[in-house]
Formats: structure tokens, C-alpha cells, sequence
């Protein structure tokens, strides 16, 4: 069962920061170090100061990115540039946006809260993407000197009748206690609730549902590496204490607002390419029809080639393709029968992944590429916008682009509810949760107050 709980938020102080755009970030793991300068320069209690502070020469054990941001933490709170809310709450989250496609405005809600972490072979809180060391241990190292969760991992319940999201009721009425346009345009509303009744239902309500983690899976095994750690230091508590849980915003894996792009994949070179040395393999497995343009008709045959692409890809594996200094897009599209070339190793739900295919026929078959070397991102990079995949590779800044349909909700289900692991970068849950709303202030010292005990 999953186990919510209210907790003592630490945010802004909205008497002394009130332009909230410019002290919010995106999550940490997806801040150029283009961005992070940016971030840097917009405003000196910008969150990106401590969730991705700036490495130095002659850094150290006892001075280095994570030690300043424990300094800085500290020093913006006895400064009251943040305050701890005095009672336990939940803070519900709206984010209205512009759909990718640009027709519509759509509004997804969410929550943030404490979540008792699980074990690995728990059926409770389900991860869905594989993870790297690197990350893992750099969120523990901050975490480690910080003593707080700084970013929400992004969780998603299954809700049909929007049960949950029905018992905070009518407190959206309420002025919320901040409210921001972001840099992206993406309007935030955040209310700070913390009236028991309304808590207890939602904890209540909770306690049978699953939770599949959407973004943030180095964040809560780094979350999970910390309390192995503290009960190591302090002991194991009947799960009352501050480390026992994780800071996660849920979100109904039916909110209309909900939208999930894909991760296109860009090779920034592969030397020696010739496009039919690649087409006539691909042939074995795919049908291929190419879109010629010329420099006069490049727009509307891209519009046509992406249209296909997406209409192809409600029914069948699609992938489209492109190269540096091509005159033709090219749709690629799985053959009845191809799925059994991905291999009898693989799980039957793995084998309905166009990412899969992608990876298994294209890039390590016809390219290559070394399984190994999948997830290297000096290989391969990710960009959530087909039109801006396709423009760096016509533009000469990458050799070539396969471009993906967005994973369907249903195959995620699928994958998690065998307890199985998607490829790196399957998904894009759009848009991320911002960091910056509120941080988890963890005192090992606290009791968490758990709803209805």
C-alpha cells in the first residue's frame, strides 16, 4: 500500500520573493551548463544554486557543490529567504500549458507529498526507466550534506473516477499561496493545504493504489540509499522518521492534462555512412517510403512526413528517419512478423516498444552501435521536439535522427505491472515538474504525522 503523508514544507518566503519565475529551475538532469549559467545570472536565490551548484578548481572533501549548497541552505534560511511551514501539509499543484501541437491549453493537477519509500521488489512504487550510478550517487552526495530533498520525484497513480483529486474539494477557490508564469510559459498555481480531514481522506484514498515513477528514478533510489544510511545511523523506527520517506508530486495517470512525448534519438557523427548501405538491411524488417524535398516544399513535406509517422505509429512500430545532406525523410515502418527478430529474451510487453525496436534492429544491428554504448550520451543524444531533431541534423550539427511516437500510457502499465524496466529515455512526461515550489527539510529527530495512526 502506498503510504502518504503531510510534511513541514520549506518554500520561498513570498513577503521577500515574489518574482517566482525567476527563482525556479527545471529538474537538475536536464540543465545544460549553458542553462545552469543562465540560472545562475537570473537571480542569486535561483534553486539552481542548490541543486546543481557550480564545480571549481581545487574543490575538495570539506569544499565542493554539495557543501555550498549545505552552507547556502542554511544561510538562506536563517535569513528567512525560505520558512518552514508550521504544520504538516500537501501542496496541490496546477500547471496550465500549451499543448506541444500548439491547439489547446491544457491544465494538469498534481500534489506533492510524502511517500514511504519501498523495497526493490515492492509491487507499491513502481520504477518504470533503468538508472546510472553516476546520478545515483551524486543525488545521495547532495542529500548526504544537505539533509533535504530539494526536487519532487514524479510519481503517477491509476484514478479512473478522479476519486483522490475530488477530496481537496472546493480549495482551488482559495487564493493560492504562490502563483507564476515560468520562463517556458507554463502557468503554476500552488495551494498549501494542510486541514487534517482533507488529508486524511487523500491518504486514505491512496493506500490501495500503486505508484509508477515517471521522472526521478535516480532521485528516489538516491532517496532510498539515504535511508539505508540513516537507519544505519539511527536505527529502523516503525517508518515514523523523516528518512523512512520521499518528497514525490502524484499525478492521476488519467488527468486530462497529462501529456507524454517521445526521446527522439541524434548521432552527432557516423563515420563512412552510406544511406543505402542502411536502407537496403532495414529493408528485411521494415517497409521504407521516402519523402524527397527541396528547398521550396522542405516545410510541407515535413508537416506530411510527421503526420504519417504519427498515423502509422497508432497501430504499428513507425520510425522516421533522416540524414545530414539528404533530400528524402524516411518513414520506416515494422513488417508483420519482425517483432520476433528482437530476440526470444525479451518479454513479450518489451517487444511492443518502438524504442526497442529502434535499438535492438537499427542501432545495434544495421549501425553497430554496442549495447553498451546505447546509453551513451557522447553517442547519442535526446530532443522531446521533432521539429528541432530534424533541423540539427539539415543543419549539419548532427549526422542523423530517428525520430520516435510517444510511448502509449497502456504500454507503461503493461511493462511495470511485470515488474519490468523500460530502455533509458523511453518516455518525456511533459512538462516536468519545476524545482523551487518546496523542499523536504529532513530531521532525523521528527516524527512523520501518518494520517488515520
Amino acid at each position: 500500500m502506498s503510504v502518504v503523508a503531510p510534511f513541514r514544507g520549506v518554500t520561498y518566503n513570498v513577503d521577500k520573493i515574489t518574482n517566482f519565475e525567476r527563482i525556479v529551475a527545471p529538474p537538475y538532469d536536464v540543465i545544460s551548463e549553458g542553462e545552469q549559467e543562465e540560472y545562475y545570472e537570473i537571480d542569486p536565490y535561483n534553486v539552481v544554486r542548490l541543486i546543481l551548484g557550480k564545480k571549481k578548481i581545487g574543490d575538495s572533501d570539506w569544499d565542493n557543490r554539495y557543501t555550498r549548497a549545505a552552507d547556502l541552505f542554511k544561510r538562506w534560511d536563517s535569513e528567512q529567504i525560505l520558512v518552514r511551514s508550521q504544520v504538516p501539509s500537501i501542496y496541490l499543484v496546477s500547471i496550465e500549458y500549451e499543448s506541444p501541437d500548439k491547439t489547446e491549453t491544457r491544465t494538469r493537477w498534481g500534489f506533492i507529498a510524502l511517500v514511504r519509500i519501498e523495497e526493490n521488489d515492492s509491487s507499491v512504487i513502481l520504477p518504470h526507466e533503468k538508472t546510472f550510478t553516476f546520478h545515483r550517487e551524486d543525488r545521495l552526495k547532495l542529500m548526504r550534506a544537505c539533509n533535504a530533498q530539494f526536487s519532487p520525484v514524479f510519481g503517477l497513480y491509476e484514478d479512473q473516477a478522479n476519486v483522490v483529486m475530488s477530496k481537496f474539494g472546493k480549495i482551488t477557490d482559495t487564493p493560492p499561496k504562490i502563483s507564476f508564469k515560468e520562463r517556458g510559459g507554463y502557468y503554476y498555481k500552488m495551494w498549501e493545504v494542510n486541514a487534517a480531514s482533507v488529508i486524511k481522506d487523500i491518504a486514505s484514498e491512496m493506500l490501495s493504489r500503486s505508484i509508477i515513477i515517471a521522472d526521478g528514478h535516480h532521485r528516489y533510489e538516491s532517496a532510498q540509499n539515504f535511508r539505508n544510511l540513516m537507519r544505519s545511523r539511527h536505527g529502523i523506527h516503525e517508518f515514523g522518521r523523516p528518512y523512512e520517506y520521499v518528497m514525490m508530486y502524484l499525478s492521476n495517470i488519467a488527468d486530462r492534462g497529462l501529456t507524454i512525448l517521445p526521446s527522439h534519438r541524434l548521432i552527432k557523427s557516423y563515420p563512412d555512412f552510406r544511406v543505402e548501405r542502411f536502407l537496403s538491411p532495414a529493408r528485411t524488417w521494415f517497409d521504407i517510403e521516402p519523402f524527397p524535398f527541396s528547398s521550396n516544399d522542405q516545410e510541407r513535406v515535413k508537416k506530411a512526413f510527421l503526420d504519417e509517422l504519427e498515423r502509422h505509429g497508432s497501430h504499428t512500430t513507425a520510425i522516421g528517419f533522416c540524414h545530414s545532406g539528404s533530400r528524402n525523410f524516411y518513414l520506416l515502418c515494422l513488417k508483420p512478423g519482425a517483432r520476433e527478430a528482437l530476440g526470444n529474451d525479451l518479454h513479450p510487453s518489451l517487444k511492443e516498444l518502438d524504442v526497442l525496436a529502434l535499438s535492438r534492429l537499427i542501432l545495434q544491428r544495421i549501425l553497430g552501435i554496442r549495447r553498451e554504448d546505447l546509453d551513451d550520451e557522447k553517442i547519442i543524444q535526446y530532443e522531446s521536439n521533432a521539429g528541432v531533431a530534424l533541423s540539427s541534423v539539415l543543419s549539419g550539427d548532427y549526422h542523423m535522427v530517428f525520430l520516435l511516437n510517444p510511448s502509449k500510457i497502456e504500454q507503461i502499465m503493461e511493462v511495470t505491472g511485470n515488474s519490468l524496466l523500460m530502455p533509458r529515455k523511453s518516455t518525456y512526461f511533459y512538462p516536468k515538474i519545476l524545482t523551487g515550489l518546496v523542499f523536504n527539510k529532513i530531521d532525523p529527530n521528527e516524527i512523520v504525522q501518518i494520517p488515520g495512526q
